[in-house]
């Protein structure tokens, strides 16, 4: 376990052999959430896509008369044998991702082009890094912007507790505020008998770990509430779709989380990337249906709701020999949920042509992303913006909270 992780979380040991994958979560420990003084019921999550997602695929500046030329056999189209869906007159999004594109429609999806957080060299260790950790370079500390923002949350009005995904909670969810641990497997869980037999065994033993493991037997019950395990997808794209089913789940409990931290990964499309078919596509629609999950798993609480995708910066604007993209600088972010101000693209857009290009190669980034994020932090769950200049993104004060993101 991470030095700075939560007191609360319960790292994978020699003891969760024992579940036969069932999860820990130190749930019992973990103050119960309150309602906001406005009576609305928040809920934020942040999936983070490790690898470098080319933004320039995702949402094509269709528009931008160098596109088509630079993105070559990958680049969408407006129509034709590459076709796309139309956001407005110069954006297009991703035909594998109908979804979001309803959502769109609905004003319940934004995105944000030409964006990026202040790294500027291309490795994906140091970009992550940066990414989760909010600090403006690599290296610093060993906790990230949502758990610091969890833990300045306005006592008495906000939710108290936030849910990491996977094996490892994501960075962007490390720290001193009080989080609870899920990962959706594959494996057979434990018998209900074979469970109670654990848990009498540790009950005198160790009442700490009977009490995890009580708790993480029923975390996963909830998950998988409605599931058929012989039907759970085993692909990369599927899993996503599985994930975000189970953490909408939690969520939308009375006593659940109401803050979640989720990490997919392959985004990084050296080779083969593909157009509307191919790689990219069937990551695109995993996570599209990751979205879908959420805003049927989540149901009322879905017009309560702010879900932020992120990714470590962009690809070369130019497609490579191999028929993918090279790490990049500007891409994308996307905005989803019912309390999202969406039906738009957000952009300053600064060209394509080569001498606006980014050294040369890349997308320029003209939008931090600590201002996004900034921003749905601030409208959504009321963090003040002295202390999001502070301390959940520490000496950013002269980026200032984008305005108008949540209605």
């Amino acid at each position: 376990m991470e030095c700075c992780e939560s007191r609360t979380s319960l790292s994978i040991t020699r003891r969760a052999l024992l579940l036969g994958g069932a999860s820990f979560a130190a749930w019992a420990y973990l103050p119960k959430f309150a309602r906001a003084a406005d009576g609305r019921d928040p809920r934020f999550v942040t999936i983070i896509l490790r690898g470098a997602l080319d933004g320039l695929a995702t949402v094509a500046p269709v528009g931008d008369p160098d596109y088509a030329d630079l993105h070559g056999s990958i680049a969408l189209t407006r129509d034709g044998a590459r076709p796309a869906i139309e956001l407005d007159a110069f954006f297009a999004l991703h035909p594998a991702m109908p979804q979001f594109a309803r959502m769109y429609k609905d004003k319940h999806a934004a995105v944000v082009h030409a964006v990026a957080t202040p790294y500027r060299e291309r490795s994906h260790f140091d970009g992550q890094d940066v990414l989760e950790s909010g600090f403006a370079g690599p290296g610093r500390v060993q906790s990230g912007w949502l758990n610091r923002a969890l833990g300045a949350l306005p006592r008495g009005e906000r939710v108290m507790s936030g849910l990491g995904v996977g094996a490892t909670t994501p960075l962007v969810l490390r720290g001193a505020a009080p989080t609870v641990s899920w990962a959706p497997v594959n494996l057979p869980q434990a018998a209900d008998d074979t469970a109670m037999r654990l848990y009498e065994l540790y009950r005198h033993r160790d009442p700490a770990l009977a009490t995890a493991l009580s708790q993480g037997l029923q975390l996963d019950k909830i998950a998988a509430r409605g599931d058929d395990m012989r039907a759970r997808p085993k692909n990369g794209a599927g899993a996503m779709q599985l994930t975000a089913r189970g953490v909408a789940k939690l969520m939308a409990e009375d006593d659940g989380p109401r803050i979640a931290a989720l990490a997919f990964d392959g985004w990084d499309t050296h080779a083969n990337e593909g157009g509307p078919v191919g790689r990219l596509a069937q990551l695109l629609s995993g996570l599209d249906a990751a979205l879908g999950e959420f805003e049927s798993g989540l149901g009322a609480h879905w017009r309560d709701t702010v879900i932020v995708i992120a990714t470590e910066f962009g690809r070369t604007a130019r497609i490579n020999g191999t028929q993918g993209t090279d790490h990049g600088t500007g891409t994308v972010a996307l905005l989803a949920g019912g309390a999202v101000n969406g039906g738009r693209v957000i952009a300053d857009w600064p060209g394509l042509k080569a001498a606006n290009l980014y050294q040369a190669r890349d997308l320029a980034p003209t939008t931090d992303l600590r201002a996004i994020l900034k921003g749905a932090l601030h409208d959504h769950l009321g963090v003040s913006e002295r202390v999001l200049a502070s301390a959940v993104f520490p000496d950013s004060a002269m980026v200032k909270p984008a305005q108008g993101l949540v209605v």
